[in-house]
């Protein structure tokens, strides 16, 4: 497969009908994994297309750490029709995560019986709260069965509990450059990030205001993710030094525009709190280990790497691919590392299509 070189701001999608965003909140308290606190609730959504008389055509697409369940804006190359979502076929939904600041309940939403916000008071968060809250969505939207989970990073990590927590709703599954147990690698820099906003003199212990965030720490939070986010590659080629060239390096000024650009539309608070999530995974626990719980997952399952992918390993999808019983394994090249998911539009379409129309 050859490596598409895209730009980077792809262009916005623009739907043949407006998509449905709402806010559901739950009737029943989700009671939280670690800490056990019976946390009220309630999720932002946004739905493409209809849901048919079966139940059973419904595809969950699952948004990594820093995105929302606007999936028309973050992955717009992929739906619509004649693309794998489908909206004329399909009945696609993208749900905020838990602890997101997108509209889910989470540090920057208003505490329940109260006029205040959560702040850094709102309870840390597993992958399998995430799925047993998305699962209760699902069910209230009358799916019976969903014919696919979609999950690039993060997403991978839910869709992957959703198959052992939830076996019977989930038909099939597409995994992105994710893995089965977070690494000590990727805690180790997600740990690095969290000091960094908490090293802010503006952190205030998690109780900032509005106009008195800690942007500087979450800016550079996102600079180091970014660098995981990215390749060797990739950098060397955008941003090569000349030999004997004095220049001030280019590098640096772009890994600065990342971290400003990002205080400007999510919340330090929630960062700490969906990165201390995903080092919550691991989907052995409690499974007599990793293999075995793979081993159980019977779903027709795709597995998707990237090239370069610094985060997530090739090796991790591959143990994902070699121990899952009906799974299938695709690199797709690509200079980008992680981030390809976003980016490879052309080559992510091609390998979802390919597998979604067999189940």
């Amino acid at each position: 497969m050859q490596t598409i070189d895209l730009p980077l701001d792809s262009a916005i999608y623009q739907a043949n009908s407006e998509p449905s965003r709402q806010l559901w909140s739950s009737q029943a308290p989700l009671k939280l994994e670690a800490s056990g606190i019976e946390l009220p609730f309630q999720l932002a959504y946004q739905t493409w297309g209809n849901l048919n008389k079966a139940g059973n055509n419904a595809i969950l697409v699952v948004h990594a750490l820093s995105g929302s369940a606007n999936l028309d804006s973050w992955w717009p190359d992929l739906l619509g029709a004649d693309k794998p979502l489908n909206p004329e076929r399909d009945f696609v939904i993208c749900i905020n995560l838990l602890g997101s600041c997108y509209g889910s309940s989470g540090p920057a939403s208003i505490r329940p019986n109260s006029n205040e916000v959560w702040k850094i008071d709102f309870p840390p968060l597993s992958i399998r709260d995430q799925v047993r809250a998305q699962a209760a969505l699902i069910k209230h939207l009358g799916i019976k069965k969903l014919h696919s989970i979609i999950g690039p990073s993060l997403g991978g990590m839910i869709a992957l509990e959703w198959a052992l927590l939830e076996p019977e709703l989930v038909s099939s599954l597409i995994l992105i450059a994710t893995t089965a147990q977070h690494s000590a690698q990727a805690i180790a820099n997600s740990s690095c990030q969290r000091a960094a906003i908490r090293l802010d003199p503006k952190f205030n212990n998690g109780y900032y205001t509005a106009d008195q965030a800690p942007e500087n720490g979450l800016a550079l939070a996102r600079q180091m993710a970014f660098i995981t986010y990215r390749s060797d590659r990739e950098f060397s080629e955008r941003f090569k030094r000349e030999p004997g060239a004095e220049q001030p390096f280019a590098i640096q000024d772009y890994l600065l525009y990342q971290g400003r650009k990002f205080t400007e539309r999510f919340d330090a608070n929630c960062y700490i709190r969906l990165s201390e999530c995903m080092n919550s995974h691991d989907i052995g626990k409690n499974r007599n280990g990793v293999v075995s719980a793979l081993q159980s997952i019977q779903q027709p399952t795709l597995v998707i790497s990237l090239e370069h992918d610094q985060l997530y390993t090739f090796t991790e999808q591959a143990l994902l691919a070699e121990h899952i019983p009906n799974a299938t394994h695709q690199l797709i090249n690509t200079r980008y590392g992680h981030d390809g998911f976003l980016i490879e539009s052309q080559a992510m379409a091609i390998a979802m299509s390919t597998f979604l129309p067999i189940h």
